[in-house]
Order: C-alpha cells, then sequence, then structure tokens
C-alpha cells in the first residue's frame, strides 16, 4: 500500500497503516488517514478524497485558522469534527537557537498534552469509534497537533517509538513542499522559525520517552484523560489486523 497520497493541494497527507503493533498484529491500511489542512482541497482532489471512503474528518486546528482558512469541502457521508486541544500559541514561546529544535518541539508537545488534555482525548475517542473510520485527523501542517494525536494513538496500538517517531518524521519531506507552495504565494519563509517546518524524529522520541515518566504509559495519560478501557480495546481491536 502507499502510504503518502499524493493530492495536489495538500502537502502531508499519508496513511499510518502497515506498522506493527501487539502481538505483530499490523495497523490497518485505509482506517487512519494524517494530513495538513483540508481546506484547499480542489475538485480533482476531493473526487480522489472521497474514494477513499472517508466518513469522518477530525480538525484540530485553533478557532480563528479554521474562520481565516475555511474547512474541508462538505459530501454526503462525510462527517466533520472540530476538536480544539486548547494549548499556548508557540508565537509566545520564543525559539533559541542553543536549545535545539527537538528540544523546542519536544517541550511544545509536552505542553499541548497538558494543557489540550481534553481535546486529544476527545479526538482519540473518536478514532477508537469503529464507526467513524475511517478518519483523516488534521491541523495546519499536520505535523504537530497531529503528530502527538497520531503518536499516541499507535503508541496504544503497541507500535515502537522508533517506527512512531519515523512516521512523524515524514513531515519533513511535505514541509519542504509546503514551503516551496508558501514561496509561490509570495510568503517569507525566512522569517518563519525552523520548528515550525521541521520534524526530527528524536522530537517525538524525546516526547514519548518523557511522557511515560509523567504518566506512566501513553494508556495512562489517556485513562487520567477521560478515555475509557473499553474504549482502548476497541481502538486495538478495529484498527489492528
Amino acid at each position: 500500500m502507499d502510504r503518502t497520497l499524493p493530492l495536489t493541494t495538500t502537502f502531508n497527507f499519508r496513511d499510518v497503516g502497515g506498522y506493527v503493533g501487539h502481538e505483530g498484529r499490523t495497523v490497518r491500511w485505509r482506517r487512519l488517514f494524517r494530513s495538513d489542512s483540508l481546506h484547499r482541497l480542489d475538485r480533482g482532489d476531493t473526487e480522489a478524497f472521497a474514494a477513499l471512503g472517508v466518513r469522518t474528518v477530525i480538525d484540530l486546528r485553533r478557532p480563528h485558522e479554521v474562520t481565516r482558512d475555511g474547512r474541508v469541502p462538505e459530501y454526503t457521508g462525510l462527517g466533520y469534527l472540530h476538536i480544539h486541544p486548547e494549548h499556548q500559541d508557540w508565537d509566545e514561546i520564543p525559539f533559541e537557537e542553543e536549545l535545539g529544535v527537538a528540544r523546542y518541539l519536544a517541550n511544545r508537545y509536552h505542553d499541548l498534552a497538558e494543557q489540550g488534555v481534553a481535546g486529544i482525548s476527545t479526538a482519540i475517542g473518536v478514532i477508537a469509534d469503529e464507526a467513524a473510520a475511517p478518519v483523516v485527523v488534521h491541523c495546519v501542517a499536520g505535523k504537530d497537533r497531529t503528530g502527538v494525536v497520531c503518536a499516541l494513538t499507535l503508541s496504544v496500538l503497541g507500535v515502537s517509538d522508533d517506527d512512531i517517531a519515523t512516521d512523524y518524521a515524514l513531515s519533513t519531506e511535505a514541509s519542504a513542499r509546503f514551503t516551496e507552495f508558501l514561496r509561490t504565494r509570495k510568503v517569507r519563509v525566512n522569517d518563519i522559525p525552523r520548528p515550525y517546518f521541521s520534524s526530527p524524529a528524536e522530537a517525538m522520541l524525546l516526547f514519548l520517552k518523557e511522557l511515560r515518566e509523567r504518566h506512566g504509559s501513553p494508556e495512562g495519560y489517556l485513562l487520567a484523560a477521560g478515555i475509557r478501557p473499553e474504549q482502548l480495546a476497541s481502538l486495538r481491536t478495529h484498527l489492528l489486523s
């Protein structure tokens, strides 16, 4: 199966299936997708998107981002959920080169996990519902908010940290494509801090390691956040082969 799907108006749309999870079972293909913002889908891409059979879109963007850019185009049979995990705006936390990109990103993901816990648990609760699948979860770039939600989901499914970090790092190539797109729109990308376009595997490895130190396990984090044990069981039942 192709992991990265070549839609022309998105830059980071891909399937998270195929990774090995609990008891050697494989994460099912075409059940959970991750993406950057879907508001740019044009007619041709909308047809390709609909052909995937997507039932539910989870939009993790801030309310002002949705208002500014719009949402995924509507069509019959597509459910749309705007779930905003509240967290501090990155513009309020300047990036310092001596800290390093991976450490800066891991810190932001911890902020998101702690401050946006209600939104994260709600999103994963939707992913756990077999009736909602296939699901696409997305934010603006499809690497940070989306990356945390997908990392926690894959971890609960038993996927190794190394594989989760490898999947997360695939956003690096997508960021390069997105950067070129911004340049065609005459956006001054040189003024944008490096972490906004970076997704080093080390950042996700740090986040997952330190999440366990804080909460015992991703499952422990989610259970404390309000996810029920039967939802975790459902997640494994319908997303693992």
